[in-house]
């Protein structure tokens, strides 16, 4: 493998979630396909920005949300397939539930 090779696999296995501040979160490419919006973003047909650059904006998500939610996507990967008395619970803040839910909605997960 040359060096192209090796760069074009990285950036194939991670994807740049980006909050409404500009933060940037580097998430594993199948935990990012936890939400179903974003999957679509970067599997559907044609030369969209998300899929060409691997990174996708949200304007309207902030920082500590969409912190929250790569969290979730890590959690939902790891304890997908465990038997449900097992599954620990996933803790979020009262303070951060309304937006939490409004972004989990959105993103369709």
């Amino acid at each position: 493998m040359g060096e192209g090779d090796a760069g074009d696999k990285t950036a194939k296995d991670t994807v740049k979630l980006i909050s409404a501040e500009g933060f940037e979160f580097l998430v594993d490419y199948k935990a990012a396909c936890v939400s179903a919006t974003v999957k679509n973003m970067l599997t559907s047909q044609g030369a969209f920005a998300e899929k060409e650059l691997g990174e996708i904006r949200f304007p309207e998500i902030s920082t500590p949300t969409l912190e929250k939610v790569c969290q979730y996507f890590y959690y939902k990967l790891r304890w997908a397939n465990a038997p449900s008395k097992d599954i620990p619970e996933f803790k979020v803040a009262p303070e951060m539930a309304l937006e939490l839910l409004m972004a989990a909605n959105y993103l369709d997960m």
